[in-house]
């Protein structure tokens, strides 16, 4: 699409259009894992459900709303991964239903995800494993995954032990997984020092993976929004954050306003650019700029990756938008192991990104 194509078409317009093709292929119970509580459906269903927010259109609320209610009984049960961050994500869509529905199991459900909590598995200074098949590792993908629902748990329901808890993981991120170079954060640490791609001094694994990246600043930017402008967290996460913001705009690709998959490495000729990670980047870069953690030029930066994802869209012959070049599902690894992971399309984790960038975008131009 030309430049000015794009600006024929709100970020909403693009936003909606990512929901629709999803809707248009698969019930809510359908969608890939099928019939099964796991964050690839959640960050889909939780941009489906910003999108609601901003348009006010109702199917955007009922098809999660379905989801939901195929997987949690009328007594709140459900089965979900009981050993694992990657289980509370989808918890979001709970208290979104439970802010508009007068149905209890919402809040029932919600309560048996916040006791997680209590029984997953920690470091030894109190950081989350990440999963038990991952044990003694802290991953960045694990903060949005479990901490934002803390923290809107503890607004909706005054659970404040949740504040200090997810504020403390946060820190230990930043104290073990940083690289004061670039201002990234390595996906994943080790405290055993025992797993193949741990670094026997560090603990960290060897690379800057795009996406694990784009979940960490996400849950930055969305600690900021749900925390009391009084918070004495506030002043350090918003250091952090500009810090971050500004690390990232540093590997922006010049030519397309993507990044790539290994973030710090665009000249390898094996690496390629990633749209998952492009989209929460450009989520991440807004937030930052919203709360004063970077100037407003930085939103240039968003932009013109906004740019070129819109770019990259395509549709199928049925006139479904198609979003390309996401990444599949991956765990910590080296080098190698980001650069041939197989490329996907409209996969779910990528999608949700997208819709969240494209709202972004659309609350920053309304700002500004």
């Amino acid at each position: 699409m030309s430049p000015n194509e794009i600006a024929k078409k709100s970020p909403l317009f693009y936003a909606q259009a990512a929901c629709d093709s999803l809707m248009s292929l698969y019930l809510p119970e359908e969608l890939p894992p099928e019939g099964r509580w796991h964050y690839h459906q959640g960050i889909f269903l939780e941009g489906m459900l910003q999108v609601w927010k901003h348009t006010g259109d109702e199917k955007y609320l009922e098809y999660p709303k379905r989801y939901v209610d195929k997987l949690v009984d009328e007594d709140g049960n459900f089965f979900f991964a009981r050993d694992e961050l990657d289980a509370i994500m989808p918890g979001l869509l709970l208290l979104t239903l439970d802010e508009s529905f007068e149905d209890r199991r919402y809040r029932s459900a919600a309560e048996k995800l916040r006791h997680l909590f209590n029984t997953l598995n920690k470091t030894s200074e109190g950081a989350f494993w990440h999963k038990d098949k991952y044990p003694y590792q802290m991953w960045l993908d694990g903060l949005y995954m479990g901490g934002v629902f803390a923290l809107r748990y503890a607004n909706a329901y005054g659970d404040a032990s949740l504040v200090p808890m997810v504020i403390a993981w946060e820190k230990l991120m930043r104290k073990h997984m940083s690289d004061e170079a670039t201002g990234l954060l390595y996906h994943a640490w080790d405290e055993s020092r025992k797993f193949p791609w741990s670094n026997p001094e560090t603990g960290n694994s060897p690379e800057f993976w795009g996406r694990s990246l784009g979940w960490y600043g996400l849950a930055l930017s969305q600690f900021l929004d749900i925390l009391a402008e009084d918070h004495p967290a506030r002043r350090e996460l918003l250091a952090a954050l500009g810090r971050f913001a500004e690390g990232l705009i540093r590997f922006q690709d010049a030519e397309t306003g993507l990044w790539h998959q290994v973030v710090d490495k665009g000249g390898q000729p094996d690496n390629w650019l990633e749209t998952s990670c492009t989209s929460l980047f450009v989520y991440a870069i807004v937030g930052a700029a919203k709360h004063g953690a970077v100037g407003a030029d930085a939103l240039d930066a968003a932009r013109k990756g906004y740019r070129g994802l819109i770019e990259r869209l395509r549709t199928d012959t049925e006139g479904r938008l198609i979003v390309p070049d996401i990444c599949i599902g991956t765990s910590a690894g080296d080098y190698q192991n980001y650069v041939t992971r197989p490329v996907s399309e409209n996969d779910l984790h990528g999608l949700g990104a997208f819709i969240l960038a494209c709202v972004a975008i659309a609350e920053a131009e309304i700002a500004l």
